[in-house]
């Protein structure tokens, strides 16, 4: 993955005849104390020692940047898997379609600095946490999921906060946290649950699942899209533009018990965006993919449709159901 806090969601430039279009959408990105190393016998044991996270942490930063500075895909899926990893991987695919400065920015090596590890205890999970800030972005704190994957702990999803801070764990007198099984319900929602309720918001304006949101910027931004797409479509009017949700890459949502009594949701997300060329002009134009949907497989016609994998952030409380950031990259188009 990249240091930087923000994943830029390019989408189609649509050209109809010798007529160039554009259409454009940007989604918000977007992400206690250390556990106890006691030594005493009878103290509860961690999924993990915090020696042993700071070790996978640091193995995984000197890896990552080896991986971003040569765009190697199969290096870097020795430390990523899950979500960031989708995602990842397009992001090498796209590359070369990005300014010189983005891609000398993103190549440069980086580290993770006043890092804080959340670990479960041992039986209640199989992943950890780490919170830390970049050397890249030392103002903005990330959240880091690191969970077993054939049998070696690689990161899974990494949440950067867009300018709220997500509430502290709540950690035991050994200094372990509390991991939440996803599918407990929190007020309306489950820590699952939230998926889908956000993808709604693109899907319908938020009117079925989506109504258990509370309101915030990342859902505001939602519901936004489904308002432009659905009255002003794609192409100046002359071809529709529809959202649909789709099952994330990988389906996993961690969730953590807080010091204010909530939750901590990390969650994936993906969907669909098809943008079709109305009836009347299909025998006189087409749709032509712009050079990212081109890099991701895309081709002039009269329908293209782009895919989105994604992850986000919430917070649970028996009133409240709160996603604080959304972070979504742009993975096919066809």
């Amino acid at each position: 993955m990249s240091p930087h806090t923000t994943r830029l969601v390019r989408l189609p430039r649509l050209k109809v005849a010798a007529v160039g279009v554009t259409t454009a959408l940007a989604l918000t990105a977007c992400g206690g104390q250390a556990a106890s190393d006691s030594g005493s016998d009878d103290a509860p044991q961690g999924v993990v020692s915090k020696a042993a996270a700071k070790k996978i942490a640091d193995h995984y930063e000197e890896v990552n940047n080896k991986a971003n500075a040569a765009q190697d895909e199969k290096l870097l899926g020795t430390v990523e898997a899950g979500q960031v990893y989708a995602m990842d991987k397009a992001t090498y695919t796209l590359f070369e379609t990005w300014p010189k400065k983005e891609q000398k920015a993103y190549a440069k090596p980086f580290s993770y600095r006043d890092r804080e590890y959340v670990i479960p205890r041992k039986g209640t999970a199989t992943w950890f946490a780490v919170r830390a800030k970049s050397s890249e972005n030392t103002e903005n704190s990330v959240l880091l999921v690191f969970d077993k994957v054939g049998g070696t702990y690689k990161m899974v999803l990494a949440l950067w906060a867009d300018g709220e801070e997500p509430p502290k764990p709540a950690l035991d007198r050994h200094g372990l946290a509390e991991a939440v099984d996803p599918g407990t319900k929190v007020g309306k929602l489950a820590p699952s649950d939230i998926g889908a309720a956000y993808a709604d918001f693109l899907e319908t304006g938020g009117k079925k699942k989506g109504k258990a949101l509370t309101s915030t910027e990342p859902v505001e931004n939602a519901g936004k899209t489904y308002q432009r797409s659905s009255t002003e479509g794609a192409a100046g009017g002359k071809a529709t533009e529809r959202f649909f949700a789709k099952t994330p890459a990988d389906p996993s949502v961690y969730a953590l018990r807080t010091a204010d009594g909530g939750v901590l949701a990390l969650f994936p997300a993906a969907h669909k965006q098809e943008s079709l060329l109305k009836e009347s002009y299909r025998s006189i134009a087409d749709l032509v993919p712009n050079d990212e949907q081109s890099a991701l497989g895309a081709t002039r016609g009269a329908l293209i449709t782009d895919v989105f994998e994604g992850q986000g952030l919430a917070e649970l409380t028996p009133k409240s159901a709160r996603i604080t950031a959304v972070d979504f990259q742009h993975v096919d188009a066809r």
